[in-house]
Order: structure tokens, then C-alpha cells, then sequence
């Protein structure tokens, strides 16, 4: 596989030093290559790679998955070999010793097969291990999460977290003109495999929901969310692609805070069994480790200030 990486192989790009390094850093990863030999340095890092947190002998590091889509990338053909089926070929005599097969999806992205099970390498368990690295952009958005606005929580986390998950004609009604909201922040929808279409509303709060009689500072009463749910689940939405108008077939409830477990069952009491089927939740765990392993980069305001190359820590003696 080093050898494939490196494109010491057949149908594969050269890489020298500094292509190695930049191919990691594609990858999400901080490896920089030290000058030594490319082919067992880069063995040494997949040999890393391999011991990174997974879920099972049937799911691979997701740094793992990140490698071979970016190796068997389209858009790196060879000459003689266009549409890359013989470098697939090759790098599946590798991935068989271990039980693995690579495949292009409809896409033409490359994906990863374990061969006794049938299973397709997915996308992360929110709920494995972080990486240390994972775990310092984790305390990142913390920070951020403690001085965003709800609008940037919206725009900056929920938007992109939603997309990446797959939701698609997402439409935030922002806090502008409330008139048109609805009782919803945001609403999208989910295509699945059948090819049926679910629609979703979400009602976004910054800080904590709790059952307290008054919201206190820095968190939001669930009798608040109540009337917004049911306003959300009643209200018909128009989808252009379909022209016509739907009802939201589910409400998310997200909270840049902690969601009680007395504000989930006081609001479960409130709301009949159909209802109450409809209502998910979320709150900052969840955000939190969604975020990180679905790998989106960082929002501006929770990247630490770059220091100026041209500023100094002390005065000039003269």
C-alpha cells in the first residue's frame, strides 16, 4: 500500500516528499514526511492509521477510508488507464489479503467493502473514541458554541453539519422575519433508498432547555418549544422541486446546550402519541460529536487568532 501511495506502482501518481505530506493533509491528516525513505515512512504512518480508533474488525479507521478514496481519486488517471480499472485492480490485490475490497459507487467515489460481511465502510460512530486530534477541535467548538449567536449556531454549525449528514434543500427561515418562521428555523428534507421523500423542521435554541417555571439566564423554558413544535408539525411547507405543499413528517429539537431529561419528558407529556413519535432531539453531545467525526472544518470565529509574522511579544529596544 506504501508503495501505491507513493506511486512506486503502476497506474498510480508520483509522489516525492512534499506531495506525500500534502496527500496526508488531504486526508485530514498531520503528517509531515522527515526527508527519510518514502516507501517505510509512509508504511510506518498507515501502520498509525490502522491503530486509530474503529467500531469493529468490519469497520476501518475512517483516516483509512479517507486514504483509498483519495488514491483511487478520479481525477488522478494515468495515461492507459482513463477510467482507473486497472488501478482499482491493483490496489484490491493488496486490500484482499486483509478481507477488503475497493469499488466506485454511482458517483465515482471510491469505497471500501468488507468481504465476509458485505458491508460498506460508513461514516462514523459519533459515539467511538476521538482521535487527540479530534479531541482539541472538539474543546474548539466548545469555546465557540459558549459565544455564538443562534443564528451563527444555524449558519455555521447546523447548515453544514446537516448537509454533510446527507439532508438535502435545506432552507433556514432565519430570525429576520419571524412572521414566515413558523415555529421552524430550518427545514429540509431526506431522500431514502426507496427513493420516498421525509421532511423536516428544526427548532434551534443557543443555550439549555429545562422544565424550570421561567427560562433563567442562559437557557430556554420547554413550555417556550411546545407552542413552536406544535406550530411546526401543523403548518404545511412548499417544496418547489415537487410544487406542492407538505407537512413536515418530523421536528428536530436542537439546543447549543443541554437538553434535561425532565424538559424531554415534560414536553413528551404534552404532546399526544402521534405526536410525540415525530419530536427528536439533540443537544450539545450531539452536535458536538457529529461535527467532529463527519470531519467539517471548524467555523472562522472558533479557529485560534493566527499570530502576525510581523507582530512582536516585546518592544523594540530602540
Amino acid at each position: 500500500m506504501a508503495n501505491i501511495i507513493c506511486g512506486d506502482a503502476d497506474h498510480f501518481h508520483y509522489r516525492s516528499s512534499t506531495y506525500i505530506t500534502e496527500f496526508f493533509q488531504d486526508c485530514d491528516l498531520e503528517f509531515v514526511h522527515d526527508g527519510s525513505t518514502r516507501r517505510i515512512w509512509v508504511a510506518e504512518r498507515l501502520e498509525e492509521v490502522l491503530a486509530m480508533p474503529h467500531t469493529g474488525p468490519s469497520s476501518p479507521p475512517d483516516a483509512f477510508v479517507r486514504i483509498i478514496r483519495s488514491v483511487l481519486d478520479k481525477g488522478e488517471a494515468q495515461d492507459g488507464d482513463p477510467d482507473r480499472s486497472a488501478a482499482l485492480s491493483a490496489i484490491n490485490i493488496v486490500l484482499a489479503r486483509e478481507g477488503w475490497e475497493a469499488f466506485y459507487d454511482n458517483h465515482g467515489v471510491g469505497q471500501l467493502r468488507h468481504i465476509a460481511t458485505n458491508t460498506i465502510a460508513q461514516p462514523a460512530n459519533p459515539h467511538r473514541p476521538l482521535t487527540p486530534a479530534e479531541s482539541t477541535r472538539r474543546d474548539q467548538l466548545i469555546v465557540y458554541l459558549e459565544k455564538c449567536s443562534e443564528d451563527e449556531l444555524i449558519e455555521e454549525i447546523l447548515l453544514p453539519l446537516f448537509r454533510q449528514l446527507g439532508f438535502h434543500r435545506i432552507t433556514a427561515a432565519g430570525h429576520k422575519d419571524k412572521a414566515l418562521e413558523y415555529g421552524k428555523d430550518i427545514w429540509m428534507k431526506y431522500t431514502l433508498p426507496t427513493l420516498h421523500v421525509l421532511y423536516f423542521g428544526i427548532q434551534a435554541k443557543k443555550g439549555k432547555l429545562d422544565s424550570a417555571g421561567m427560562g433563567k439566564e442562559g437557557s430556554r423554558n420547554i413550555g417556550e418549544i411546545l407552542n413552536q413544535v406544535t406550530m411546526m408539525l401543523g403548518h404545511e411547507i412548499f417544496d418547489p422541486e415537487f410544487n406542492r405543499r407538505v407537512l413536515v413528517d418530523h421536528a428536530f429539537i436542537v439546543a447549543g446546550g443541554e437538553i434535561t431529561k425532565q424538559a424531554r419528558n415534560w414536553l413528551g407529556n404534552h404532546l399526544d402519541a402521534t405526536k410525540r413519535s415525530q419530536i427528536m432531539f439533540m443537544d450539545r453531545d450531539d452536535i458536538l460529536n457529529l461535527f467532529i467525526v463527519t470531519n467539517l472544518p471548524l467555523p472562522n470565529g472558533a479557529l485560534p487568532p493566527v499570530k502576525d509574522a510581523f507582530s512582536f511579544d516585546e518592544d523594540i529596544p530602540f
